[in-house]
């Protein structure tokens, strides 16, 4: 197995951080169910690195992880670089530990885990990896490109994501979201979907929102009643499948699309 990587693995288990393999060079979970396998026992840890030598290194974010404010780069498609620095001239992320770069030129900051659940401004090129989530850590790598960790830093606190969220976007969607329903009572996320105002930035969001709450469950007809509400709130066909593909992701969920969810989003 490669040493430094089950050095890393081991180390983030001796803080109490649950890891999980990822595929060798990739973001995909190397185990059935994703971060939910994430472990901190070390013969676990150790056994996963040696049965997969090369496999990349996740961490399994929101308490008892790390939360994590990951600052995309999309080249010229944008960058959250400018959302980074409103937060800290308003002294939000006086608190994180340590800074990654990530593969694709972005950055990951570190901040103590909490209970809230993960989200995303899309405008401003930030995503939230909190409750439900996970992220790649040093020393992993995509496309031949490492995480890399860029500098420690004095904080050891958290960070309020709905403070974040009113702060760049006042009056998003986020507030009026539906209480997160209990297994078996999904359908509401449906008709929430489909209420979405079709002239707002919030239609992906809060599609990618509701689609991650589909797929903690495994349900695919809920996901498929997703991307038909999403089409009827002007979104493409290619926007919903980027994105409820992302929250198939970010909840860990391997199984291929069904066919109705293919077609609702085609």
């Amino acid at each position: 197995m490669t040493a430094g990587m089950v050095a890393e693995a081991l180390a983030c288990a001796r803080r109490r951080w649950p890891v999980f393999p990822c595929q060798p060079g990739g973001k995909e979970p190397a185990t059935r169910y994703g971060f939910r396998d994430a472990a901190t026992d070390p013969d676990q840890v150790t056994r996963w690195w040696r049965c997969r030598q090369d496999a990349n290194l996740a961490v399994a974010t929101g308490v008892p992880g790390p939360d994590v404010l990951d600052v995309d780069q999309h080249g010229a498609a944008g960058s959250g670089c400018a959302a980074l620095s409103r937060l800290q001239r308003h002294g939000l992320i006086e608190a994180a530990s340590k800074v990654v770069s990530t593969p694709s030129g972005g950055l990951h900051l570190y901040l103590t885990g909490s209970d809230q659940r993960s989200g995303r401004l899309r405008r401003h090129h930030l995503d939230f990896r909190a409750r439900g989530g996970y992220v790649l850590a040093p020393p992993s790598r995509v496309g031949g490109k490492p995480c890399r960790v860029q500098r420690h830093l004095p904080g050891s606190g958290g960070l309020d994501w709905a403070t974040v969220a009113e702060l760049l976007e006042p009056g998003r969607t986020a507030a009026t979201r539906p209480a997160t329903p209990a297994s078996g009572d999904m359908s509401r996320l449906v008709s929430w979907v489909a209420s979405l105002p079709p002239d707002g930035h919030n239609r992906s969001d809060g599609l990618f929102w509701a689609a991650c709450r589909a797929a903690e469950t495994g349900d695919e007809a809920v996901l498929a009643g997703l991307a038909e509400a999403a089409r009827t709130t002007g979104l493409t066909g290619r926007e919903i499948r980027r994105t409820i593909a992302s929250a198939r992701r970010t909840a860990g969920l391997r199984t291929r699309p069904h066919e109705a969810t293919r077609q609702a989003a085609s």
